[in-house]
């Protein structure tokens, strides 16, 4: 394997671990915390909708993700799948 192989390699391991997606960041979520709190916490959504004060944002990809549903920029409810 070449130099250049190994680093890519590598910096794609340590991206994967530094992921915000995941058990830890999950286990901080609480009901009623600010949309802004999530925010700091996991980054920018990967995707929001919404309608009539309510709004739904998800963060990761089909294999992890965690789903947040806010009522007036309060956390509502919140899922997660395929946390590590």
């Amino acid at each position: 394997m070449s130099l250049r192989s190994l680093a890519l390699l590598s910096l794609c391991v340590l991206l994967a671990a530094c992921s915000k997606i995941n058990q830890e960041n999950y286990s901080k979520l609480q009901a009623g915390m600010p949309k802004a709190e999530v925010e700091r916490l996991l980054g920018s959504p990967t995707e929001c909708s919404g309608a009539l004060g309510m709004t739904s944002c998800t963060w990761g990809d089909q294999k992890a993700f965690i789903s947040v549903q806010y009522a007036a920029d309060k956390v509502l409810m919140y899922s997660g799948q395929g946390l590590k």
